[in-house]
């Protein structure tokens, strides 16, 4: 039995770690910031960029998934600079602590592949240059939020995240309601290549990287098969036997979506070599079986 710190535990991917590790023999300390109400929950402060290092007696590794939604909420400054500052926040404390341990902690990171920006058709790769919009940047100095642990000898990965496809949240609960009244059309030309990759995947994923500590650097979380929007709306629509024909227009979308219809209209085509490279089987490689999964 090992022993793992998760941050970001009360939100979709990261309740969904706690439970896998669980379920394997594991035991999942959980970092929450308001008073703990159970024997696995530890509280703290992500704002203060201070994590105490004794959090992390008898801890193997940490998953860092903290920060707030990209999708939540319209992006005025405000919630811009939170978007920012809750990802570099939570990180640097984190990576501060791991380099102050007294001992090796694993530290797999929340990253996400607006590092790339919107790259139309060339093949994304973890060797890939970063792009020039404000996901980018964010990205960009999330990851750099990490070089405390890595400076100090820690090892440390960074998962640069598709599209997580699941029922119960993220950004495919209002396609996939969306898709059952009929109205899951593609988004904009439909033409965007979209990275995703379903929960199960996510998780396993980052469950093996935690059990391979050799791995560093950034690893892209995203299915072996890439597929444009429109793909996955009519992949959705075949499951559901509802129509996916009309697109969501483009113009319909910034109003809606505002400064972050922009991300939702662009997309990235990744290719994910170092999962592959570390053997890492995925439960859902192609589009059709993961949307079956989806709507099950």
């Amino acid at each position: 039995m090992s022993r793992y710190a998760v941050t970001g535990s009360s939100g979709l991917i990261g309740s969904a770690v706690v439970a896998a590790l669980t379920d394997r023999g594991d035991e999942a300390v959980r970092l929450v910031r308001r008073a703990p109400r159970a024997a696995d929950e530890v509280r703290w402060d992500p704002a203060s960029r201070h994590l105490d290092p004794s959090v992390l007696d008898g801890v193997d590794g940490v998953v860092n998934l903290a920060g707030a939604g990209v999708g939540d909420h319209r992006w005025t400054p405000s919630y811009k600079h939170e978007i920012l500052a809750s990802r570099v926040d939570a990180t640097h404390a984190v990576a501060t602590a791991i380099a102050a341990a007294d001992h090796p902690v694993r530290l797999v990171s929340g990253s996400a592949v607006g590092f790339y920006g919107n790259r139309g058709e060339e093949e994304l790769t973890e060797a890939s240059p970063p792009g020039a919009d404000f996901l980018s940047d964010v990205v960009l100095a999330w990851e750099a939020s990490s070089a405390p642990a890595s400076d100090a000898g820690g090892s440390v990965v960074t998962i640069r995240t598709g599209i997580v496809l699941a029922p119960q949240g993220g950004a495919m609960k209002p396609l996939l309601r969306l898709a059952r009244l009929g109205l899951g059309g593609p988004l904009g030309n439909g033409r965007q290549f979209m990275p995703w990759i379903t929960l199960p995947d996510e998780v396993g994923a980052i469950l093996h990287l935690l059990d391979h500590p050799e791995v560093t650097g950034p690893v892209n979380l995203s299915a072996p098969q890439p597929a444009r929007q429109r793909e996955v709306a009519e992949a959705l629509g075949r499951a559901l036997q509802r129509p996916a024909v009309l697109p969501a227009p483009s113009i319909a979308l910034r109003a809606v979506l505002g400064e972050f219809a922009v991300e939702v209209l662009g997309g990235q085509r990744i290719v994910g070599d170092v999962l592959r490279d570390i053997g890492y089987d995925f439960i859902h490689r192609d589009l059709d079986s993961a949307v079956r999964w989806l709507v099950a």
